[in-house]
């Protein structure tokens, strides 16, 4: 674990300083008192940290000179222990905190989800999924709006996509990417025998508009009737969107909306986040290279995840977790399996610091 410098707190604890009183001064532009006090939230629990463990440091040190005086030694060693096992936690959750963020962090997202290999079971699957996490994002107090739905014939859907709107949506969802595999006896079959199914998720940081400029020459717009499942007619107007942005090749089509404007409007925004999630991949492989971490790859052909009815188990085969909380987890409970994800996450950033 590297150890974080007294010149590297002091740093922290006086910029923290500096940007109460040029706040508390009431003479900044507004632009730049919203400046600063994004810089400030943001700093504030650091601070908070670095100042706990300077504390801890200032407290062993003085402990240290008691331990000279005969009378004193016995009290000050216990003490002495108790706070050598208290600075390396203060040292790991500064060093945490200290970690380069993911600038999306704190992005809302936009949550895709696919059914895979195995029909209708695997459309059933899909639907269930998009379920889990509509229960978690009620149960973070987020936003969550359905953009676009193809439903199956049997149920579920062919291919779902909502936005996922609230304070750090991208940091907890954006290990979901992958492919989640389900074990269970569908309700189809009479024979009782187990069958294996998946489905694809994708979570994609939504942009602002300042992110991602979209040039008009370089999108085809298509118009065409919405149709419903099985191609009954829902509309006899041309209110169906299909956008292709032709440069990178990638495809939107939106129909959820009766009017055209609307639909073509949702369908700029699956756009824009697709285009976003496209130049980050690209500017990640460029630097990161060769060395891909554990956690959050985003590999969409990743199978990160299965759920086994029959055992009632959740298992992450990224970190090898195994949970026996299989309904919870379906309701949307969570919480412990992200926590563990960011865990590992940190775990693998703070190693690779070391080693560098």
């Amino acid at each position: 674990m590297t150890t974080i410098s007294t010149a590297r707190i002091d740093a922290i604890l006086s910029r923290h300083e500096d940007l109460q009183g040029l706040m508390a001064a009431g003479d900044l532009a507004p632009d730049k008192f919203v400046e600063l006090s994004k810089e400030y939230s943001e700093l504030e629990p650091v601070a908070e940290t670095a100042r706990e463990l300077k504390r801890l440091r200032e407290e062993l040190a003085a402990l240290d000179e008691m331990l000279a005086d005969s009378e004193m030694k016995e009290m000050a060693e216990l003490e002495a222990e108790e706070l050598k096992d208290k600075i390396p936690e203060a040292e790991r959750a500064l060093a945490v905190q200290l970690l380069p963020r993911d600038s999306a962090d704190d992005r809302p997202a936009m949550l895709e989800v696919r059914a895979g290999t195995g029909g209708d079971e695997a459309a059933l699957f899909a639907g269930d999924l998009l379920r889990m996490y509509q229960r978690y994002a009620e149960e973070q107090g987020w936003g969550f709006e359905l953009i676009s739905a193809s439903a199956a014939d049997v149920g579920g859907y062919k291919e779902v996509v909502a936005n996922v709107t609230g304070k750090g949506v991208f940091a907890k969802l954006k290990f979901e990417s992958g492919v989640h595999r389900v074990q269970r006896v569908p309700v189809t079959e009479s024979g009782g025998r187990i069958h294996t199914s998946a489905a694809t998720v994708a979570v994609l940081p939504e942009p602002e508009e300042v992110d991602i400029k979209i040039d008009e020459a370089d999108l085809r717009i298509d118009v065409f009737r919405a149709s419903g499942p099985g191609g009954q007619s829902v509309n006899t107007t041309d209110s169906a969107v299909r956008i292709t942005h032709i440069p990178t090749g990638i495809v939107v089509s939106q129909q959820d909306e009766k009017s055209q404007h609307k639909n073509k409007a949702k369908g700029m925004k699956v756009l824009r986040a697709r285009l976003y999630e496209h130049e980050r991949a690209i500017a990640e492989a460029e630097y990161a290279g060769a060395r891909k971490s554990m956690v959050g790859s985003g590999d969409r052909s990743e199978r990160i995840r299965t759920y086994n009815f029959p055992q009632g188990r959740v298992t992450d085969h990224r970190i090898n977790l195994t949970l026996h909380q299989l309904p919870q987890i379906l309701e949307g409970q969570l919480g412990e399996l992200i926590g563990a994800l960011i865990a590992e996450d940190e775990a693998e950033r703070l190693a690779h610091i070391d080693e560098d």
